[in-house]
């Protein structure tokens, strides 16, 4: 929750990098394939300049890409408080490089966008290597399996067959076994 991957002081940035570093030794071991990060943008926080947070998140992201390379990892960065994913697409673009790419989560699209998910979808396909599988009521982040909530993911899915997604991972972000096991039956039947 702390970290700042796009932080304009270079001591909270070389903290995050740290952070990063060790997840990606961590991954490396266990034989992950995919690292999830959060981009850490918020645009009251640099006054809606993203090109601020893209200068400083680019120092961050090219130390962070090498060596995701080197262990076989891809890394994606996940939209959290993002209303618009021009940001994300702008990063991607930057970085430019064939393991990096972004997470679509659901959940948060649900609570914070101002676009819909086919504007999102379109501006961010190129690039999207997850999916971050969640539902709420649009109030809050409340992590409910899919189908409890507003989110639809049935757009979603007829969207992403669209783009023939079946190379994209998806993980279920509930918080119980029987929340993820209820989460699989309805994504069975969608």
């Amino acid at each position: 929750m702390d970290l700042s991957p796009g932080a304009v002081d270079p001591a909270v940035r070389r903290v995050t990098m740290d952070r990063f570093f060790r997840t990606l030794n961590i991954s490396g071991l266990l034989g992950a394939r995919n690292v999830v990060f959060h981009s850490g943008y918020e645009k009251w926080k640099y006054e809606h300049r993203a090109d601020l947070w893209l200068e400083s998140s680019l120092r961050t992201w090219e130390p962070l890409v090498t060596q995701a390379e080197a262990k076989g990892l891809t890394i994606s960065i996940e939209n959290i408080f993002e209303e618009e994913p021009e940001n994300l697409r702008m990063l991607a673009e930057a970085v430019n490089c064939s393991n990096f790419g972004l997470c679509f989560d659901a959940g948060h699209f649900n609570l914070f966008s101002t676009i819909s998910l086919n504007q999102w979808l379109g501006i961010i396909s190129p690039y999207l290597l997850e999916l971050h599988l969640h539902d709420n009521d649009g109030t809050r982040d409340s992590h409910m399996p899919p189908g409890k909530g507003v989110f639809d993911f049935k757009a979603l899915f007829d969207s992403l067959e669209l783009l023939d997604a079946d190379n994209f991972i998806a993980t279920v972000e509930t918080h119980s076994i029987d929340d993820v096991k209820e989460s699989i039956r309805f994504l069975d039947a969608v």
